[in-house]
């Protein structure tokens, strides 16, 4: 992530928090006190995410970050995240927009390695990925934050891939004709994936030429007869097959019984599990 976009994210969110200032801190803390401070794992084990690019964003703000784990670390409690040294009176004023971005990047994180850790027990080759479901504003933070949990980030926008859904079939007059119109314009670089409710929908997608069919809500017992209907047609070896919508860490294992390539889940992004952390002044 650009390290000065983000620093001007977490201006705008301290602005929120603080429009007129830290009154508790202007009124108790000397003005140029020089601080020291370490952002502690006060929960059970957490894997680290986003914090190189959030150090870089600090360092904007005249925070300067002297240790770090990196991101993709697996930490128990009561480990050093992040050790700061800067402006007093800045480090409290930042503290809480810190924590809830950090919070939420290591939720992420930890969630994405159980959710591929669950899948992996099952079928080593499957894919977890995440969604486009990101709270608005931490997109790409939120996609790295899955990738330092081992999770796949699947298209970052919509400017990334053709993934052709309900909507765009039925404003285009079928699955048919939405396919027609997307190969026929899409560059060689582009893969075209399909939206689909079904197993039957599922094998048209892939005699249409497309890369990638995706279940979407339905049942394993679908995933796993869309599956049999690519292998019994020729077509599976060249079509990936991507399981999504409802999937859960209790649910993920019967899904990938049901032999996709991929699983994902916006549970990832939008339910993380919560970490507990917190700034502290040494």
């Amino acid at each position: 992530m650009r390290s000065r976009v983000l620093a001007e994210k977490i201006l705008k969110w301290v602005e929120e928090d603080a429009p007129l200032g830290d009154l508790t801190s202007d009124f108790v803390v000397p003005r140029g006190s020089v601080a020291r401070a370490v952002i502690l794992l006060k929960s059970s084990e957490a894997v680290v995410a986003c914090t190189e690019d959030i150090a870089e964003a600090l360092a904007h703000l005249g925070i300067q970050v002297e240790g770090l784990e990196p991101s993709g670390s697996l930490v128990g409690k009561g480990a050093s995240v992040m050790a700061l040294k800067g402006d007093a009176r800045d480090i409290l004023v930042l503290e809480r927009t810190l924590l809830n971005l950090l919070n939420y990047c290591m939720g992420v994180a930890t969630t994405a390695r159980m959710f591929v850790e669950a899948a992996r027990r099952v079928d080593p080759r499957v894919r977890v990925a995440v969604t486009r479901k990101t709270p608005p504003g931490l997109r790409e933070i939120a996609k790295q934050a899955a990738r330092a949990g081992g999770a796949d980030t699947h298209r970052l926008s919509l400017s990334d891939a053709i993934l052709i859904k309900d909507n765009h079939i039925t404003l285009a007059g079928g699955l048919e004709e939405a396919v027609r119109r997307a190969l026929a314009r899409k560059s060689f670089i582009h893969k075209v994936e399909v939206e689909v409710q079904s197993a039957e929908d599922a094998l048209k997608a892939a005699r249409l030429g497309v890369d990638v069919v995706m279940l979407d809500n339905v049942s394993p017992e679908e995933v796993e007869r869309a599956v049999e209907l690519l292998e019994a047609e020729g077509l599976r070896s060249r079509v990936l097959v991507e399981a999504s919508g409802g999937i859960t860490l209790d649910n993920i294992a019967a899904y990938v019984k049901a032999g996709p390539d991929v699983v994902s889940s916006s549970a990832i992004t939008m339910r993380p599990l919560p970490v507990d952390i917190s700034l502290e002044v040494v």
